[in-house]
């Protein structure tokens, strides 16, 4: 596909003032008033070819598929999934929202590609997403980065048909009305938007680099008012979060200005949905002093620098599944360095692959399950995507506003089959079950298949639900409610958190037998064990000088059997003190 920007020189100019004057278009309303609006042009310099690339293939995998009554566009066979390599953060971030804009426009790109006489491919379609966005403007070269053929032909092709692409464009505009290319977004899309850069952000504090008492003071420094809720917000103010006794939340409009704090850029405080936060918190209300921790996906390394952060003064271990590859173990190790998260073991095996008699999570008494889920709970998916590492499919699905019976179905199978596995590690005594789907079918209906499964581990008490407990911050420890439950809303994410507690032991209705062998399990009786065979010899080393020396004294006969009895009495005392204490322990 020959072309050069050089042959376009002369028309150039015309083409840009053409599509610059769709700014300031004059529409009536319904009322017969003529409204003028000036759209707000920014200027953008495009992106390197990799980003073009990347964005290319994510749109294949996401773009809306037609009916054939309706199908404009022929794009060919895209079964194979892309493989996806970005240079870095920032260029795996803008290749997602360049793909997602390209979804969202698909319809109006397509129409202007078909009226221009252009046959459009993937990257055709992502590219003029991009020259339109930036009013046909040529973009930068980038010296530091390899051109790539493939991006330099399209992009030479589109120079080409640029007259054409624009004027089509304009055609649009006047054809549907439309002040702007905004015009042309889905309405659950619009909507979803304005909700997403309305919504406050949630922040945690790492208190292994500062104190909340050093965080509220520099926020005074910097002229911030702390309010009692998000109700009472009025630009710069900020608040305590109702559950969480380390996160804080402010107004959508400080984010760009506190973002650019020392306090985010040394890792003081962390950016993060509170649906993490919560899920966190309710695993470590369940922990003992010692007790160590599975979270069973890595998900989000914020998420895992939390637990660390909570758990780090009880000498625990958090045990992380999942970590594959060499160089994502050592690009994890060292941001948990630089956090200050020293209590973290990172496990190549996938959750599922663990066997529940692993010798290194002996000690694990909580499992935290986050999985995979249709995430339409989540107040910004762009931003769900790309901390959690989940599928690019949820952009489709928030498109579209639903997701599709199959995908749903296959997920709930995964998050059961995931859950039952939790339920046989014999040593966990709870499992907190996390998802931001606001499904029934991945939330509710999980738990209810898990529990009347009937998997409880090799002679584990059967599990039970309780109310998840978050932090003493809040009046959760008195609420009645068996699941956590929120709607996303105008403040927040949706999210869901369930928490299975194993039964305990009661000792007034259980047999001795049975206390004794559960306090075993439990390792309560190591002391009593190696006591034992003392016992067992004293008596052995008695009756053999009675068998010596012919006497068969009865009282002295008894007196061992008085010493073994008295034993096991004075044991049986401490063993049921220690599982009633274990009990008001959890």
């Amino acid at each position: 596909m020959p072309g050069s920007k050089s042959n376009l020189v002369s028309s150039h100019e015309d083409v840009i003032n053409d599509t610059s004057d769709l700014s300031e278009i004059k529409i009536s309303d319904e009322k017969g008033s003529v409204a003028k609006r000036t759209v707000t042009l920014i200027e953008k310099d495009g992106y390197p070819d990799s980003v073009y690339m990347n964005a290319a293939k994510i749109f294949q995998g996401i773009r809306t598929e037609k009916s054939k009554d309706k199908m404009l566009v022929r794009y060919g066979d895209n079964s194979e999934p892309p493989v996806l390599a970005f240079k870095d953060e920032h260029s795996r971030r803008v290749s997602y929202e360049l793909a997602f804009s390209a979804l969202k426009y698909q319809d109006l790109l397509e129409e202007i590609l078909l009226d221009s006489g252009v046959y459009p491919c993937h990257l055709l379609v992502v590219m003029l997403y991009d020259l339109q966005d930036r009013k046909f403007e040529a973009r930068k070269i980038f010296d530091e980065e390899e051109p790539v053929e493939e991006v330099q032909e399209i992009g030479h092709y589109l120079y080409r048909y640029m007259t054409k692409a624009a004027a089509a464009l304009a055609r649009c505009h006047i054809k549907y009305d439309a002040l702007s290319i905004e015009h042309f977004v889905p309405e659950t899309i619009w909507k979803q938007e304005q909700r997403v850069s309305a919504l406050p952000f949630y922040v945690w504090i790492n208190t292994f680099k500062i104190s909340l008492e050093d965080v509220i003071r520099d926020l005074e420094t910097k002229g911030l008012t702390k309010v009692e809720s998000v109700s009472d917000f009025d630009h710069y103010t900020y608040a305590m979060d109702q559950h969480c006794h380390d996160v804080l939340v402010f107004p959508s409009s400080l984010k760009e200005e506190l973002l650019n704090l020392d306090l985010f850029a040394d890792c003081k405080l962390l950016l993060q949905d509170k649906s993490r936060s919560l899920a966190v918190h309710s695993a470590q209300a369940l922990l003992n002093a010692g007790d160590d921790i599975i979270v069973a996906h890595t998900g989000s390394y914020l998420t895992i620098a939390h637990m660390s952060v909570l758990t780090n003064h009880g000498m625990s271990t958090i045990f992380v599944c999942g970590v594959k590859s060499s160089a994502k173990e050592e690009e994890l190790r060292n941001i948990f360095s630089h956090m200050g998260c020293e209590n973290i073991q990172l496990l190549h095996e996938d959750f599922i692959e663990l066997e529940p008699t692993d010798r290194r999570l002996q000690k694990a008494k909580v499992i935290l399950l986050l999985p995979q889920c249709s995430g339409l709970g989540v107040g910004n998916p762009m931003e769900f995507i790309l901390s959690e590492h989940r599928d690019a499919g949820l952009l489709r699905d928030l498109f579209q506003g639903f997701v599709s019976e199959d995908k749903l179905s296959i997920l709930a199978e995964r998050q059961l089959n995931e859950l039952i596995h939790a339920l046989k590690f014999n040593k966990v005594q709870a499992i907190v079950y996390c998802t931001c789907s606001v499904y029934p079918q991945e939330n509710e209906l999980v738990v209810k298949k898990a529990l009347e499964s009937g998997v409880e581990g090799d002679k584990g008490q059967p599990y039970r639900l309780i109310p998840p407990v978050f932090s003493t911050c809040s009046n959760s420890e008195a609420s009645t409610e068996i699941f956590f439950k929120m709607e996303p809303s105008e403040i927040s994410s949706g999210c869901f958190v369930a928490v299975l507690e194993r039964e305990k032991y009661s000792s007034k209705k259980v047999p001795a037998k049975d206390i004794l062998a559960y306090a075993a399990e439990k390792g309560l009786l190591d002391s009593i064990s190696e006591e034992k065979p003392k016992e067992e010899k004293k008596q052995k080393v008695k009756r053999r000088k009675r068998n010596v020396t012919g006497t068969d004294r009865k009282p002295k006969a008894a007196e061992p059997l008085h010493h073994q009895t008295g034993a096991h009495v004075k044991a049986e005392v401490p063993v049921s003190k220690a599982v009633s204490d274990t009990q008001q322990k959890h």
